[in-house]
């Protein structure tokens, strides 16, 4: 028979590539960990993991496990929180991996409704430019910019949005308003750094003004937008949050602009937990009251 903690130490080391860090993860031992791993290689007749000074390799087995020890991990989960479901009410941990703009603009400024709902729940909002790994458990929904390759994921459409051309009104007024595209050749841009952009999607201006001068790059959609605010120069901006902001006027509006789609992404072992359907009903829900901002 397996055991239970062995199959959590064993995806520990999968998900952190060294017994080390799983054991900080879980709070144990280094030792307790090597010890249980090879408790169960030896239950399972087979070798999970080469060892080396260097740390330790996952073998053929431990890769044709680790899906395996997965469903179970996620059924035990599924279970504990069903059970414990009918007897009190929604409580635990969600950690949402979303881009930048959308969780300052859609997740932060609704959370206290979340709260409000689910007073046990708590949220953890992870804003990045990569794509969190789901299957390394570094969230357990994910907002991207484009559907993941295919695996044990849920994917869906969540909205769609726009992108458009925005200025200061300073900026502007020094350097003239653009009214047709042959304009924007004498304005500088602000733009992403290209290398540091995790999704090819996030980088627009190529889409919309190809070879523009690009005076100031960042790898923060918030530093973009803060630039063009204080006059740096014209950007491309999330729509949903440029509107709203007086500094800002929008370029040739309905002309440049470009449209994007965020979906959302979760692993399909953890879709039937509650506190994991409950952020999912919560991010819905802010879709549809924001829908005409998009």
């Amino acid at each position: 028979m397996l055991n239970s903690d062995e199959l959590r130490l064993f995806l520990a080391v999968m998900r952190e590539g060294n017994m080390l860090a799983a054991a900080r993860r879980l709070g144990v031992d280094h030792s307790t960990v090597a010890r249980r791993i090879t408790s169960l290689e030896t239950a399972l007749g087979a070798r999970l993991f080469d060892r080396s000074p260097r740390g330790v390799t996952p073998t053929p087995a431990a890769f044709a496990l680790v899906a395996h020890a997965e469903r179970i991990e996620s059924e035990l989960l599924a279970a504990a929180a069903s059970v414990a479901g009918r007897d009190r009410e929604i409580e635990g941990i969600v950690r949402l991996a979303t881009p930048e703009a959308f969780a300052s603009h859609m997740v932060a400024p609704h959370v206290a409704a979340l709260r409000a709902r689910h007073p046990r729940l708590t949220l953890e909002l992870a804003s990045e430019s990569r794509a969190a790994s789901l299957s390394k458990r570094e969230a357990d929904i994910a907002v991207m910019l484009k559907p993941p390759p295919k695996g044990r994921l849920v994917t869906r459409k969540l909205a769609d949005y726009r992108l458009g051309l925005y200025a200061a009104k300073d900026y502007l007024e020094r350097e003239g308003l653009p009214v047709a595209r042959g304009d924007l050749n004498r304005h500088i841009f602000v733009s992403y750094i290209e290398e540091l952009a995790g999704f090819p999607e996030m980088i627009a201006l190529d889409q919309i003004w190809p070879g523009a001068t690009i005076a100031f790059r960042a790898s923060s959609s918030a530093a973009q937008h803060a630039a063009v605010a204080a006059g740096m120069g014209i950007g491309v901006l999330h729509v949903f949050a440029a509107a709203q902001d007086e500094r800002l006027v929008q370029i040739m509006p309905g002309q440049m602009e470009v449209w994007r789609s965020y979906w959302l992404v979760m692993h399909a072992d953890l879709q039937r937990l509650p506190r994991v359907r409950a952020a999912v009903d919560f991010l819905d829900e802010v879709m549809r009251a924001m829908r005409d901002r998009l």
